[in-house]
């Protein structure tokens, strides 16, 4: 059905106001299950078993003397398992990662690949069994180490075109009054997500239900539903409450293994990934090695720009983290070039982790940026004023929006950046080099078709129901406030149902494009419901119920450059003699559209600037190179920033939205973690008058490198 959808004028009153989500009581008093909690009867549990060589094949699974452990009631390994459909592209337009495809022969393409699975009745049997499994290997060398040289490296576009190139980027660089030409590195990092992937498996009336912890019920419906050649409708996935996904949570191997489960027994099979596990097989960003090259005129106006970045992907799946495309939409040159390139080796697959390709891809382009800077003698954000292009350097395309310059004049106002000293290492509190440092962010404002339900009811409620995700962003009290404000009715009288695929198909939660996409559809549905609510007499018990689809909506849109922008600051304190650095303050200023609620909406933008100082200061997953596997794969091993390290981060947002969108929204998931990591590199430096191109910047980084003497001495903060 198509549907015509109301302008921003249309709706009114609680979009844009503060309000604490609807779940929040559930979850504070544990009333709000999560996947891994909810009860079956029957339940069996399953525990996978995992490779211990990086690359080879598997000799024998010895699975007799586990089959008579206490307990256990099968073992699934490529010897057994069902045969899987795989020749297919997935709802992302890519092929299913052969890790999600598991047991369906013998090779050994990292450490970490799942070789088997457990099933027992308590998850303490089927851990002790699977603890016990031999599994006998014929190993093969490995290769695991990128760098930049590596020769088998190639471009690869992913979503995005592999490479751009306009004008001669030789021959600007040379005319260039100054030259920027560095490498910087960031490395793997993890998800780390509270609630760690879980799902159970079970065959009800001769349908396939799964209870999962996902970021799209439709999606994993989609490829469990293709991969195990059943009808869609005889699949149904549920995934009401997510501890956070950040990009990971789609299809994987719990999953597929627990539904191979629950069809050998014909009984409900929950299998959870311990923290250790979602190391190898729950996705990662992969590490990035960039080489950027800036030239600029006198005036600071780039004449040449070249962005090439490359990162590893597994030998059995091509994933690519486009850091090269931030540089296709801040700033234009004469001659432009960016790349892409991805390596295999023997690793596991990298996926999608919160804004991937513009977290790493901004640190690089922000830190060059920085560096000329200095060199020209220009202020960080006069530079990046002078170079904002009036249209998409690399499409040509219109922008729907570009407010970054009003993002830095009102962040330099509130941040005090007037009052800086330009020098580095020149201001001191006791023991501690203080310095400011900024970047500018960027990240894609895009919409996809969703279908929604919108049910008038007999007793003048209203229900909503669509295929969304809430995965800790307030997704289910936005729509409400959407939805109410489509209604013209108030919040209280709208249920807002989501997480099940029995609702029809709808974009994931990912992109930032989830509540811009699912609020498209509910509007739609909402203004015809209206109209049908205008000619009924009265409303049947069952109520009157409407369905939207944006497919066409969507297909129709102008193609613009379609962004959510932002200024990000920072103040940190060095100490040279030991090495440690302390964030002292933060402010990040978006221009993000229509901001729906203020209050999540800031916790996503000071969530996203937090991680960016985990980026900058702590996070790195360090790889064996003998072994292929990680060392200390949990959060002891893997820093992340704490309490301790989070100074008070003020965000703020200025007014804009794209005309095109029903309600304007562009997005506010991942915009905060681009270019918060190269405010806070570039906060180091003016500090310390040290340029550090690898993240993290650990303390025995600051200890190696060589601090310049104070320019015109030390003062005082």
């Amino acid at each position: 059905m198509t549907t015509t959808t109301p302008g921003p004028s249309a709706l009114r009153g609680a979009v844009g106001t503060a309000r604490t989500r609807i779940e929040g009581r559930e979850k504070v008093t544990g009333a709000a299950r999560y996947a891994g909690e909810i009860p079956f009867a029957d339940l069996a549990h399953g525990w996978l078993v995992l490779s211990t060589v990086t690359r080879g094949r598997i000799l024998d699974v010895e699975t007799d003397p586990v089959l008579a452990m206490p307990g256990v009631l099968t073992v699934l390994h490529h010897g057994n398992a069902p045969r899987l459909h795989t020749d297919y592209v997935g709802m992302l337009g890519t092929p299913p990662d052969p890790t999600c495809a598991v047991f369906q022969n013998d090779r050994v393409p990292f450490a970490g690949w799942p070789v088997a699975l457990v099933v027992a009745e308590t998850p303490e049997e089927a851990r002790e069994a699977a603890e016990a499994l031999v599994v006998t290997y014929d190993s093969e060398p490995h290769d695991t180490a990128l760098h930049a040289e590596h020769p088998g490296a190639y471009a690869a576009a992913g979503h995005m075109p592999a490479e751009t190139e306009k004008g001669d980027l030789e021959a600007q660089l040379a005319a260039s009054a100054f030259v920027v030409d560095a490498e910087y590195t960031t490395p793997e990092e993890q998800h780390s997500m509270m609630e760690p992937h879980a799902a159970t498996a079970r065959w009800e009336g001769g349908r396939l239900e799964v209870v999962d912890s996902n970021q799209g019920a439709g999606w994993v419906q989609g490829e469990l539903a293709t991969m195990f050649s059943l009808d869609a409708s005889s699949v149904r996935v549920r995934s009401e409450h997510i501890g956070g996904g950040f990009g990971s949570k789609g299809l994987r191997a719990h999953q597929v293994s627990a539904v191979m489960a629950a069809t050998a027994l014909n009984r409900p099979v929950r299998v959870v990934l311990t923290r250790r596990q979602t190391f190898s097989l729950g996705g990662y960003r992969s590490p990035t090695t960039q080489r950027v090259r800036l030239g600029a005129a006198p005036d600071g106006r780039l004449l040449a720009l070249e962005h090439r970045s490359l990162n590893q992907t597994s030998t059995v799946y091509e994933f690519v983290e486009p850091s090269a495309g931030v540089a296709r939409v801040l700033y234009d040159a004469d001659a432009h070039r960016t790349a892409n390139h991805v390596v295999r080796l023997d690793v596991p697959s990298p996926t999608w982790m919160r804004a991937p390709g513009e977290a790493p891809g901004s640190f690089a382009i922000e830190a060059a940026l920085d560096e000329l800077a200095e060199r020209g003698g220009i202020d960080p954000i006069e530079l990046r004023l002078r170079n904002e292009p009036d249209v998409g350097p690399v499409s040509g395309l219109p922008f729907a929006g570009n407010n970054l310059a009003a993002c830095f004049r009102e962040g330099a106002r509130r941040f005090g950046w007037a009052d800086r000293d330009p020098r580095p290492g020149v201001r001191r509190e006791g023991r501690w080099l203080l310095g400011t440092g900024t970047a500018a962010a960027s990240f894609g404002a895009g919409a996809a078709p969703s279908t929604a339900l919108v049910t008038a009811e007999a007793d003048g409620s209203f229900t909503v129901r669509i295929t969304a995700a809430d995965i800790g962003t307030g997704a289910r009290t936005a729509l409400t406030l959407i939805a109410a404000d489509a209604l013209e009715t108030a919040p209280e009288q709208v249920r807002v149902r989501i997480g099940d695929s029995d609702f029809g198909p709808a974009m994931i939660a990912g992109g930032s494009m989830g509540t811009r996409s699912w609020a498209w559809a509910v509007t739609a549905a909402a203004a015809e419901l209206r109209e049908r609510l205008a000619m009924a007499t009265s409303i049947p018990p069952e109520g009157i119920t409407v369905r939207s689809d944006t497919t066409e909506a969507l297909g129709a849109l102008a193609r613009k450059e379609r962004h959510s922008f932002g200024a990000q600051f920072a103040e940190v304190a060095v100490d040279t003699a030991t090495g440690e650095i302390r964030v002292r303050r933060m402010l990040g200023v978006f221009a993000a559209g229509r901001i729906v609620n203020p209050l999540t909406a800031r916790n996503q933008l000071v969530g996203g600037m937090t991680w960016g100082i985990s980026m900058a200061l702590h996070e790195e997953a360090v790889r064996d190179r003998n072994t292929g596997g990680h060392y200390a794969p949990d959060l002891a091993g893997y820093h992340v920033a704490t309490h301790a390290d989070t100074p008070a981060i003020e965000v703020d947002w200025v007014d804009d939205h794209d005309p095109d969108d029903p309600v304007g929204i562009k997005g506010v998931g991942e915009i905060g973690i681009v270019g918060a990591a190269a405010a806070v590199a570039n906060a180091v430096w003016h500090a310390t008058g040290v340029r550090h191109r690898d993240l993290p910047i650990r303390p025995d980084r600051v200890l190696s490198a060589t601090v310049p003497e104070p320019a015109g001495g030390a003062a005082d903060a």
